[in-house]
């Protein structure tokens, strides 16, 4: 039986099933990561009560690329579950801010360790962990805690996803995915943490086994649709590739 091909013609198309009440996460940390322009995609498809899991809201950056605060701002999203959700510079104000103050979008705040194993945790079927992180702190509050060996820990439960939506440098025609540097981050298990993976992918895709397998960061099983960002985009955010020139690429 011939495989359906896991390349989408467009990144309206790749987000067209998302419904509303999912949980999704984004990958990237600042910049670096961000799917651009599948977070652009989803906010003109306008899924409603959205639960969004992130390192950060987003939108203290400028000029101020698509950033799941927008999302907020489209009055799409019920809750954001992230490592940050202030500004980290008391001079920086976050979009998100004035609606989790005004009560119309709820925030958990997780530290950025447990975010990533809680998401680590859901692909590998591990229901919960215990983690030092947060212990004593208003985290903690009224959550269960044991002592292992003299030191407390705290229970913490996985974090699975509906969907998950990343960027990388390049893919191969079966899903395997290769980031670059910085670009991997939360990437890799946000994509084994959902039951859809959609990645936006800078290079041209190339043929299935076009990348050698010891190059490969996440492997196909994980990623279920691509996107390939066009060489001279219209109205979508650019590559890495084309956003830094003809960089000789290492």
């Amino acid at each position: 039986m011939t495989q359906k091909t896991k390349l989408r013609a467009s990144f309206a198309e790749a987000v067209s099933d998302i419904a509303d009440g999912s949980t999704i996460g984004f990958g990237g940390f600042a910049m670096p990561g961000t799917p651009f322009n599948l977070i652009k995609a989803l906010m003109a498809h306008g899924a409603k009560r959205l639960t969004l899991v992130a390192n950060t809201t987003g939108g203290a950056q400028q000029p101020r690329m698509p950033d799941i605060g927008m999302l907020v701002e489209n009055g799409q999203v019920a809750k954001v579950i992230c490592a940050f959700t202030a500004a980290t510079r008391p001079t920086d104000v976050l979009p998100f801010t004035k609606y989790y103050e005004s009560g119309e979008v709820e925030a958990e705040l997780v530290p950025q360790g447990t975010l990533a194993e809680r998401l680590r945790a859901a692909g590998a079927g591990i229901p919960a962990f215990y983690t030092p992180t947060a212990v004593g702190t208003e985290l903690a509050q009224g959550r269960e805690t044991r002592v292992i060996e003299g030191r407390e820990y705290l229970l913490e439960y996985a974090l699975s996803l509906d969907y998950a939506l990343i960027r990388a440098r390049s893919a191969d025609a079966g899903g395997n995915l290769r980031f670059h540097r910085s670009q991997r981050n939360f990437g890799p298990v946000m994509a084994t943490a959902a039951r859809c993976t959609i990645a936006e992918i800078d290079d041209k895709v190339l043929p299935l086994g076009g990348i050698d397998p010891d190059d490969v960061h996440t492997p196909g099983i994980y990623v279920h649709r691509l996107v390939q960002v066009p060489p001279e985009p219209v109205g979508i955010w650019p590559s890495k590739r084309q956003a830094r020139g003809q960089e000789t690429r290492r």
